[in-house]
């Protein structure tokens, strides 16, 4: 049957259900599987061990004994990590420091409104705070390595981001502990939150007498504490762990409103940095972009360097040019674009040719300077061992002149005993070497050397003594066995007439 207008009647579904009701039964079905399938999925609380998550935060909270040396031996560890910029020691450091133990104990204890167990909690903390400063004000005076690395400076300006760290550590931290089967999340979690390298640096910044680094890294690292025992705060509620002792809801709004104050003021100061942070990481790269955009595609001009300081009042941009020079009215347009970049508290300074050409010309006189003061050096020096070896000469000289030797009279003694010597010649040889006696005994000039005589080698010789030394020639009837002999009497005899240690004799 057809209506009036030619077309088919609507027809119900079956069981009197319109098609809008069963989409939205559909729908709501829908909505219940993946609810159910997020809570199986992100639950928590079935494998939460409470009774035993409590029993292993009390028996972590204690610092005595064992847990005091290896506190004390991450901090040297950790301490030795900063100052030799080395990650991978500061993360050794931070795998065996027991600090993470009293922080959770002081998020648990608030959770369960558990006042004794605070009060402990907060008395070991501290105590494992001044043990830590301790332990690090000590290695820093001592060490011969004073210079600041990166690994230091980096925990030196605490931001919003740390706090964040600090938070979703601490989540996972009391997460971890509250599972019946519990993983190695402890230590993860003290390496992301950096608990040890803030109290190194403030150590540091202790043995230096440089408060700000004390201030900051301390900041940082009761940023991080507070946070982690916030974040613990809030697991164990959720967790619904018991109170220790009951309050009402009016105490439980006053303690939750005294939190939340405590938190914003703890934040400001890292939400103020953060602030400062990000203005001038937006700077860095306005100025960037800037100087690529306008800079960089000028006709003729190349782009040597540039150099970017950023400042809260006035920050700087300095470019260094080479080609042909950029006109004034030029550069004045480009500080004008500047402020149009973002880039309003900021001059712009453009380093041209010329510039660099007096800059080179003030490191060129410089550089004179230098090599007449290296030249002036070098020559004093020379003439300082020139001065010290005429010194040395004149003294043997002097030596020579003093040691005066009767030659008349010993030709007449000479010839009286022994009258198979034709002619005697007598003179002074100074015997020189290339390294001293006890290297190279061997004498570079022979015993028959002319007297009074000195042979220079190429390289500088070491001068070792003046001998005297007498040449005698035998006739021609003496035989070579009498002459040996003779010549060794007269070297004797020599010795004691003249009183001397050494002399030489040789045939001529």
């Amino acid at each position: 049957m057809t209506s009036a207008t030619g077309s088919p009647p609507e027809q119900e579904p079956a069981g009197g259900i319109s098609e809008p009701e069963m989409v939205q039964r559909s729908f709501r079905v829908f909505v219940r599987g993946v609810r159910r399938f997020l809570n199986r999925t992100l639950d928590i609380r079935d494998d939460a061990n409470i009774d035993g998550t409590i029993e292993t935060i009390h028996k972590d909270m204690v610092f005595r004994g064992p847990n005091v040396w290896v506190l004390v031996c991450s901090i040297f560890i950790a301490s030795i990590g900063l100052n030799t910029n080395s990650a991978a020691v500061i993360i050794g450091a931070m795998l065996i420091s027991p600090l993470m133990g009293p922080i959770l104990a002081i998020g648990l204890s608030v959770g369960m409104n558990d006042i004794d167990v605070l009060r402990r909690a907060v008395r070991n903390f501290a105590v494992m705070v001044a043990v830590a400063l301790f332990t690090s004000t000590l290695y820093f005076l001592i060490t011969p390595l004073g210079d600041v690395q990166s690994e230091l400076l980096a925990r030196t300006r605490p931001t919003l981001l740390d706090a964040l760290i600090a938070v979703f550590g601490g989540i996972a931290g009391i997460i971890g502990v509250s599972r019946r089967d519990r993983g190695n999340v402890i230590p993860g979690v003290a390496i992301a939150t950096a608990l040890m390298p803030p109290l190194c640096t403030a150590g540091y910044g202790l043995a230096n007498g440089n408060w700000p680094f004390f201030f900051g890294a301390i900041y940082l690292f009761a940023l991080n504490s507070i946070f982690i025992a916030i974040s613990t705060v809030m697991i164990v509620r959720f967790l619904h762990f018991p109170f220790v002792k009951f309050i009402d809801a009016q105490a439980r709004r006053r303690v939750r409103i005294r939190i939340a104050v405590f938190v914003a003021v703890v934040l400001l100061p890292s939400a103020w940095v953060l602030y400062g942070v990000v203005r001038e990481s937006l700077w860095r790269a306005r100025a960037a972009e800037f100087v690529t955009q306008n800079i960089l595609n000028l006709p003729g001009v190349d782009v040597i360097n540039q150099r970017m300081e950023y400042a809260d009042s006035l920050s700087r941009i300095e470019v260094f040019l080479a080609g042909d020079t950029v006109p004034r009215f030029l550069e004045e347009q480009l500080q004008t674009r500047m402020a149009q970049a973002g880039l309003g508290n900021t001059s712009l300074r453009l380093h041209q040719p010329q510039d660099i050409r007096g800059e080179l010309g003030r490191l060129s006189s410089e550089l004179r300077v230098g090599i007449v003061q290296d030249l002036y050096e070098r020559n004093a020096l020379a003439l300082a061992e020139r001065d010290q070896r005429i010194r040395e000469l004149e003294g043997r000289l002097l030596l020579f002149e003093r040691d005066t030797i009767p030659l008349a009279q010993i030709t007449r003694e000479i010839a009286t005993q022994y009258p198979a010597i034709e002619r005697i010649a007598f003179g002074r040889v100074i015997e020189m070497r290339e390294s001293p006696p006890e290297a190279d005994p061997d004498p570079l000039l022979p015993d028959s050397a002319r007297a009074d005589s000195t042979v220079v080698p190429l390289a500088p010789p070491r001068m070792q003594d003046t001998i005297p030394t007498f040449m005698v020639r035998w006739n021609g009837n003496a035989r070579a066995a009498q002459r040996a002999q003779d010549t060794e009497r007269l070297a004797s005899w020599l010795k004691v007439r003249l009183a001397l240690d050494t002399v030489r004799v040789v045939e001529n």
